[in-house]
């Protein structure tokens, strides 16, 4: 494209400069030039509308796997190893030495993949009852797991497993029939990756700078020898304002409040290993972990990214049909893309489709999940799906995987756990759409407010027979009742024969697991209906259709 060969000798001639937040590469190169209507303004990509695929499917699993998943000790990894006294910090040092003389570039190094069979997890995926399936293609680490032009050296075809991660992953979600999908989180790692940057305040080797400062220079004679680690890690810049305190960077997710802001190339570089991305393994979705979408406000790049595959997608299919997610939205971002809740939801039910994400432990893998058997059980990962899609939104399950490329045995049972409640009651799920309410119980009104992206997950009472959710489809009512009914009943007053919500009289209740008619009796101010004695499997959430 010219703007392409335009853009880049504009960047050339702008790189080491900084950013503020009223600057961004629309003003000094002009309003850019895309080809179809979607343009690189909120005010363009709100005329976007998430796809049908994407409302119909309610449930994706997600390998949220790369190198930080080597040491099995957490989400953050990459960051936590430089952070004195933190228990990662302790754990690297006695399992790989000083982040001095073993950083994270070093870890990269070790992470061999070796036992990976992508196929088989997503064919598991698949009959356990995920409709899409989505890849890490790079974490605020800043190592790609593809064949990334813009990133030639940091990347899992060049170093570590020498292979490309997001081709597999892409191979077997095709072959599965799956939607797939990418998730993209390396936009923050000029402010992430800080603490790598410090050394020690105490100890044998205080003052001594771990290894976030080191230069192409600095590689003669080691495994690294001709690379520039600053192409991964990009501290050659001065801090941020706080950034010796740990938690600082969670203010400073929107690129404000003292963040130091990147210079023009990072911004660049990352829109370019985007566009490639995108290009190359043409994803149905791409999952950003920003503030609306990365790099702004300080930058257009994410808006340009945004306009780009939508244009795409048009162009191929005269209809939009990709998703691209993104947290923190106002009311106008969220026409523009889909809105992404993490580890949470709201407690209404959303104009607009919408997706809550969370995973089985740690975002990336953790032995101490595994060893303490703290996962979350197919119940809870069952409620939360439940829960979301009468809010109109979808559930994205992450899998945390080991460093060699497997699941362990535990995650593997829960996840087969989960297929077997999908596979009796799928129907109340799957194609599903808000109803008047999205349901009734002493759970409502327990849940705790959302707090920044999300996080208020297991925050309200726990489900019981006495709650329910509802959804509907092709004019039948699904009332899920989240457990069994040890009385042998429940009673739902929103259906009662007075209840503002009830539109025709009920002829018929089907237990959607088994297909049994049950009976019931419609009373002015509510419904009751009657169980089984026996109960069918996972009956800890009970759909019952109602026509």
């Amino acid at each position: 494209m010219k703007r392409r060969s335009a853009l880049k000798l504009s960047v050339s001639a702008l790189a080491g400069l900084y950013l503020s937040p009223s600057w961004s590469y629309s003003q000094v190169l002009g309003a850019a030039a895309f080809k179809g209507p979607f343009k690189a303004t909120w005010d363009s990509l709100e005329k976007y509308s998430a796809p049908s695929w994407f409302r119909d499917a309610k449930f994706g699993m997600w390998a949220h796997w790369g190198p930080q998943c080597e040491p099995e000790a957490g989400d953050w990894y990459a960051r936590g190893m430089y952070q004195e006294d933190s228990g990662q910090y302790k754990y690297h040092i006695q399992k790989y030495g000083h982040p001095s003389k073993f950083g994270f570039k070093d870890v990269i190094n070790v992470w061999k993949a070796d036992r990976w069979d992508p196929e088989e997890l997503v064919k598991l995926y698949k009959d356990s009852g995920a409709k899409y399936f989505m890849a890490m293609a790079n974490h605020h680490d800043n190592f790609d797991l593809y064949d990334s032009k813009h990133q030639p050296n940091w990347n899992s075809t060049k170093m570590g497993p020498k292979k490309d991660i997001i081709a597999g992953w892409e191979r077997a979600a095709r072959k599965a029939g799956l939607p797939f999908a990418v998730s993209v989180h390396a936009a923050h790692a000029w402010s992430w990756f800080e603490t790598a940057q410090r050394s020690d305040r105490n100890g044998p080797l205080a003052g001594v700078p771990y290894d976030g400062k080191l230069s192409k220079a600095d590689g003669k004679g080691t495994w690294w020898e001709g690379l520039d680690p600053q192409e991964l890690y990009a501290q050659s810049h001065p801090l941020s304002e706080g950034s010796a305190e740990d938690r600082a960077i969670h203010n400073q997710w929107d690129w404000n409040n003292g963040v130091a802001k990147p210079s023009a190339h990072y911004i660049e570089k990352f829109h370019d290993r985007t566009i490639d991305l995108i290009d190359k393994y043409n994803p149905d979705m791409v999952y950003f972990d920003d503030t609306a979408l990365p790099l702004w406000p300080i930058s257009d790049a994410g808006l340009r990214i945004a306009a780009h595959m939508y244009n795409k997608s048009l162009q191929k299919n005269k209809a939009v049909q990709t998703v691209i997610t993104g947290k923190i939205l106002n009311e106008q971002q969220k026409k523009a893309l889909v809105w992404d809740i993490e580890k949470g939801q709201g407690n209404v039910i959303e104009p607009l489709p919408w997706q809550t994400d969370t995973c089985l432990g740690s975002w990336h893998y953790n032995r101490m999940v595994y060893d303490k058997k703290t996962y979350k059980s197919a119940k809870t990962v069952i409620h939360t799906l439940i829960d979301a899609v009468s809010k109109n939104g979808n559930l994205m399950l992450n899998i945390p995987v080991r460093g060699d490329g497997t699941i362990d045995e535990l995650e593997r049972q829960i996840v087969k756990e989960i297929g077997v409640w999908m596979k009796l009651n799928g129907k109340s799920i799957y194609g599903t759409r808000p109803w008047k309410i999205y349901g009734e119980g002493p759970q409502i009104g327990s849940a705790g407010a959302l707090s920044a992206q999300g996080f208020n997950e297991g925050k309200g009472k726990p489900f019981t027979a006495a709650d329910f959710r509802f959804v509907q489809k092709d004019k039948i009512l699904y009332a899920t009742v989240m457990d069994w009914p040890e009385s042998g009943a429940v009673v739902i007053k929103s259906l009662g024969e007075s209840s503002p919500h009830r539109a025709e009289q009920i002829r018929q209740v089907r237990l959607v697991s088994t297909g049994e008619k049950l009976k019931f009796k419609q009373n002015i101010d509510s419904l009751e209906v009657y169980f089984p004695i026996q109960k069918p499997e996972a009956s800890y959430a009970n759909a019952l259709e109602i026509t």
